[in-house]
């Protein structure tokens, strides 16, 4: 039941705020789509063998030569789609745990539920010699119970997002070193594609991991989008929330369940990358400032950063192609830097 002053409060808000809110989510939406088309050009139509956009078009249409569908249905659309997908989910994660924590340093691969993802794809792989779907489902149990050992060790008379945040920090050296602890007794060839598979990399990706995530992303979206407006309520404080009729500890588990969710399917099909999850939310939030209309921009955002990563990791060396996480990684740690000094100098002033 939702107090009569908070309906007063919430009937006086001025409804052209909502308009021009709408607006601003809908023109940043058309220009990161715009970006995204732009990406997606340059993904098809460079490398080796370039194309162009004729021959893309007529591969499209079925009326390409055996090699350029074997470059594009093959390798690089799927890839592209990999990168698309990936980044989105990365972004709503992020985003979830950036709202229940309450810190614009809450993040999957901060606070250790990437690393757990990791070594439940790892124990997949290695012990029980899972690959593809068994690689995903693996990654999921391992993001989920580490985010349940988390959870319980942060709960005292309730959770708290510093709480969440420090513990999963201090969990998240130990499960890296478990991870190369397993690398280490691993064979040799397969501890070495781990190891790249470890850095974040969408090398060798294919329709086999465009599906996977497509369904999580699609279903955990569904699922979150009830919870958006009572993770709204909840950063404003567990108090507050509860007094507005909010079950916290209730929408603060589902939040985390899909959140996890999300990162562990991300990180199944193309490795722990680094900072998009951090990145992509404090970008929306700089794009549609006093929005809260931000799933599908967070979305569009995160799909950005990581195909433009990816264009820049095949690209940007020519003839040779590194993973993705090397790119997200360098970037994300200047990002980090810039953003920190900035938040200490405006604390100072």
């Amino acid at each position: 039941m939702i107090p009569g002053s908070t309906l007063a409060v919430v009937s006086s808000y001025p409804p052209s705020r909502f308009r021009t809110a709408r607006r601003r989510v809908l023109l940043v939406n058309m220009a990161v789509i715009v970006a995204i088309i732009a990406i997606a050009f340059l993904a098809l139509t460079t490398g080796q063998p370039p194309l162009s956009l004729e021959r893309v078009l007529a591969s499209l249409c079925g009326t390409g030569t055996g090699m350029e569908n074997f470059v594009l249905l093959t390798v690089r659309i799927p890839r592209f789609l990999t990168s698309l997908l990936v980044g989105a989910a990365l972004a709503v994660g992020g985003a979830i745990f950036q709202s229940i924590s309450r810190n614009p340093l809450g993040s999957p691969d901060i606070m250790g539920f990437n690393a757990g993802a990791a070594t439940g794809g790892l124990i997949a792989m290695f012990i029980f010699n899972m690959i593809g779907f068994g690689l995903v489902v693996g990654a999921i149990i391992g993001g989920l119970s580490t985010a349940a050992c988390i959870y319980f060790l942060s709960m005292k008379k309730g959770v708290r997002g510093y709480r969440l945040i420090l513990i999963g920090i201090g969990i998240s050296p130990l499960l890296s070193a478990f991870n190369t602890f397993i690398l280490t007794r691993a064979n040799v060839n397969k501890a070495q594609d781990a190891a790249f598979w470890l850095t974040g990399s969408l090398n060798g990706a294919g329709w086999e991991d465009v599906w996977p995530v497509a369904i999580a992303l699609g279903a955990l979206l569904v699922f979150t989008q009830p919870l958006r407006h009572d993770l709204d309520i909840l950063e404003m404080g567990d108090e507050l929330a509860a007094s507005l009729g909010v079950r916290v500890e209730g929408v603060r588990r589902g939040a985390i369940a899909a959140g996890v969710g999300l990162a562990a399917t991300a990180t199944a099909c193309a490795g722990p990358v680094s900072f998009v999850a951090l990145s992509a939310p404090h970008i929306t939030r700089g794009l549609t400032p006093g929005s809260v209309l931000r799933l599908s921009t967070c979305c569009l955002v995160g799909a950005l950063l990581l195909s433009a990563s990816d264009l820049l990791a095949q690209r940007a060396i020519p003839a040779t192609s590194f993973p993705v996480g090397i790119v997200t990684g360098a970037l994300g740690g200047i990002y980090l830097a810039g953003w920190l000094i900035m938040a200490w100098r405006r604390s100072s002033r």
